[in-house]
């Protein structure tokens, strides 16, 4: 986990705690408490199980030593829920917004007091029983426990690796969202919502920023063998063109869960 403290008015971050953690071990402690008149955000990395109760134990621990240092919103990568070891597994696991995993969260955020953003949560479509198709949905929940906003997830990701065994077709399960929503207001300020494969497309960016966004957030799972090429061969690179034209906005979060390593990225324009 890596908790930042974060000055709206001045681009810059002072990394306090830097802490990995697996689903099967918790974030050994925090190392030093933040004391500030800013707000802060802490930014949770986890590599996801198909055990949604050890996951939940696992994030519940990341949010609770969250909020003990100082954080008023905490954010959660793409499949904080779980990953399911096929597409049988993962459509078998989801649920509706209502059912017990967003309800323990909301539980969670209105017992601490925190702001959580949960996304992309295995949301059911709305014809589920007919066509058994999900949604991809970044869940924003605030300190009283009430879902603020939702969006489902535009782009989805299809690909196609022989040699590194890889085949994925998001879109053969998922359905995808009908349309952007606006940034959320929140303690931290005004957050614009994507995930994953939307860093993509630089004019989500674009029209968040025009509605006001501060904060960009792309909660990712990419596979091992796409986030080695997305992170560690191109990393910033990819969301360097929106950020240099769009120098409004304050920081681009991406947060990452796979299932053997786990990583995010915060920039800032200033940074190139």
């Amino acid at each position: 986990m890596l908790v930042l403290r974060c000055s709206w008015r001045r681009t810059q971050v002072k990394h306090l705690l830097d802490c990995h953690s697996t689903w099967a071990s918790s974030c050994a402690g925090v190392k030093q408490r933040m004391s500030s008149s800013h707000p802060v955000a802490a930014v949770c990395q986890v590599t996801a199980t198909p055990d949604k109760e050890a996951n939940f134990a696992a994030c519940k621990r990341l949010v609770q030593a969250a909020k003990e240092s100082g954080a008023s919103m905490v954010f959660l990568p793409e499949g904080f829920d779980y990953i399911g070891s096929s597409r049988e597994e993962t459509l078998d696991l989801s649920e509706d917004l209502t059912g017990q995993t967003i309800s323990r969260y909301a539980q969670l955020a209105k017992k601490l007091g925190v702001w959580l953003s949960l996304g992309g949560f295995h949301e059911r479509g709305h014809d589920w029983v007919m066509d058994r198709r999900i949604y991809n949905s970044h869940i924003i929940i605030n300190e009283k426990g009430d879902i603020v906003t939702v969006y489902r997830k535009s782009h989805l990701f299809d690909v196609e690796l022989p040699a590194r065994g890889v085949s994925l077709k998001e879109s053969g399960f998922t359905i995808p969202g009908p349309s952007l929503i606006p940034p959320v207001h929140t303690p931290i300020g005004k957050v614009g919502l994507g995930i994953c494969y939307d860093l993509r497309f630089p004019e989500l960016s674009l029209a968040l920023v025009r509605q006001g966004a501060e904060i960009l957030t792309y909660p990712s799972a990419f596979t091992v063998a796409t986030g080695a090429a997305h992170w560690c061969c191109s990393g910033p690179g990819l969301l360097r063109p929106s950020a240099l034209s769009l120098r409004q906005h304050k920081w681009a979060v991406i947060m990452k869960s796979v299932r053997r390593t786990a990583m995010h990225w915060l920039w800032t324009p200033g940074a190139w």
